[in-house]
This record gives structure tokens, C-alpha cells and sequence, in this order.
């Protein structure tokens, strides 16, 4: 794990820095590289993963918000806490989903919180699966999967890159991939609730294209309860 920290202020960094590496000793978990920007143009040009980022929203040079919307672009998995006193900015931080929003001075209780959630997030995002088909395989981010569908004894895995054909059954995927964030909504259908943008008492709609899932009647009523769960569950 690459944990970075953009702020102007070094009282923040070397504090923030401090709880982190308690929280991770606490933990038990292996310390993650930890790496401090103290502007927001010498974080741009970080080349490294980003996988969890705290941002300053006030800092010299480009603010904030705008580094933040230019870091989602380019790495759209960057969980990004937002930190500042300046809580008019929380809309326009939401807009580039911001993952949780801290305000100054940093309270470690809540950070330690935040973190056991940003934790879990972290390896969801990064867990891979394996698409086999004959005598291919294909590894992909488990995130990046929109949706699955059945066909005959086999399933069309869709995702953000393409579409890939599978050899396992719709059952099979069921016990593979997270529950937290995967819902059967049809007996063909695995949906990722994550891409979800609407839906009604037949259908689902998701965020990265026009192709929609079915939702069966029996279905509807836990999907809105795993739905919301979820929505709960990112926030």
C-alpha cells in the first residue's frame, strides 16, 4: 500500500504521518510506503500507485478541489480523504468523490475509524479475479467488473475494458466475488453495485455505459436493502 499526504502545513503532514503509522503498528498490518507533498503540483507529478491520498484543499498553487478532480482522471481508484478547515468546500469536494471528509484540527479516533473503512475499500479495490476461457486466462481488478451475465453454462463477464467470455457458471461466480459489493439481481444477472445509476422493478442501469441488467420481482426488495447497505458502506 502507497499512502500519500498533500498539505502546506508540516504540523499536519508530520502529525498526520504520526497516527498512521500508530494506527498501522495497532493494527498489526504491514506499514505502507508514506509519502508527504507539501503542493499540489509535486504531487501531480508523482508517478508512483496512489492509493490513498489526504488532501489539503487550501494550499499555494493549484488548489484542492482542482488537484483532486485532475488525480480522478488519471487514477480513479485513489481513495482521497479530503482535510481542511474550510467546510465550504465539501460540495464541490463530493463532486469528485471525495472518499471521506476530515476536518482540522485531525481527531485520531475518527482517523482510526475512517481508516479501518478505508482499509477495507483499499484490498476490495485491488482484489483480482481470474477470467478462464479454453485455454485462456485473463486476470482482471474485481472493480472492474459492471456486471456479469449468464448464457447457457457459461457467463459474459462485462467490464469497464471489454467484455470477456468465462467457462464458469453464474452459481460459481456467486461464491467467488464480494458480497458486500456483488448482488444477484436475476438468475442471469450479477450486478456490481458500485456502477449502479438506476433502476426500477425490471431493470438496473449502470454509470459506465447504456446496457442495462434485469432486476426480478423477488429480487427487488433485497436489492434495495444490499443496495443501500452498500451506498452506507462507501460513504
Amino acid at each position: 500500500m502507497r499512502i500519500l499526504i498533500c498539505d502546506d502545513e508540516p504540523i499536519i503532514t508530520e502529525q498526520l504521518k504520526q497516527y498512521l503509522q500508530e494506527y498501522f503498528t495497532l493494527k498489526k498490518y504491514q506499514m505502507p510506503e508514506l509519502v508527504i507533498y507539501f503542493d499540489g503540483k509535486s504531487l501531480l507529478a508523482d508517478t508512483g500507485r496512489k492509493d490513498i491520498l489526504f488532501l489539503d484543499i487550501e494550499m499555494p498553487g493549484p488548489k484542492g478541489i482542482e488537484i483532486g478532480r485532475t488525480l480522478k482522471e488519471t487514477a480513479p481508484n485513489t481513495i482521497i480523504f479530503v482535510i481542511t478547515s474550510h467546510m465550504q468546500y465539501l460540495d464541490d469536494a463530493m463532486r469528485f468523490h471525495v472518499y471521506r471528509y476530515l476536518s482540522k484540527p485531525l481527531e485520531k479516533k475518527r482517523l482510526f475509524a475512517n481508516m479501518d473503512d478505508a482499509v477495507k475499500s483499499y484490498h476490495t479495490l485491488t482484489s483480482t479475479v481470474i477470467i478462464e476461457n479454453k485455454d485462456t486466462r485473463t486476470q482482471i481488478l474485481e472493480s472492474d467488473i459492471i456486471y456479469i451475465e449468464a448464457q447457457l453454462r457459461t457467463t459474459l463477464v462485462h467490464t469497464v475494458s471489454g467484455e470477456y467470455p468465462a467457462e464458469k457458471t453464474i452459481h460459481s461466480w456467486i461464491d467467488t466475488l464480494n458480497p458486500g459489493s456483488f448482488f444477484q439481481t436475476h438468475k442471469s444477472y450479477i450486478v456490481n453495485m458500485k456502477y449502479v445509476v438506476q433502476f426500477n422493478h425490471g431493470t438496473i442501469s449502470f454509470s459506465a455505459g447504456k446496457d442495462t441488467a434485469y432486476l426480478s420481482r423477488r429480487k427487488y426488495n433485497p436489492f434495495i436493502q444490499a443496495y443501500y447497505t452498500y451506498l452506507e458502506s462507501s460513504r
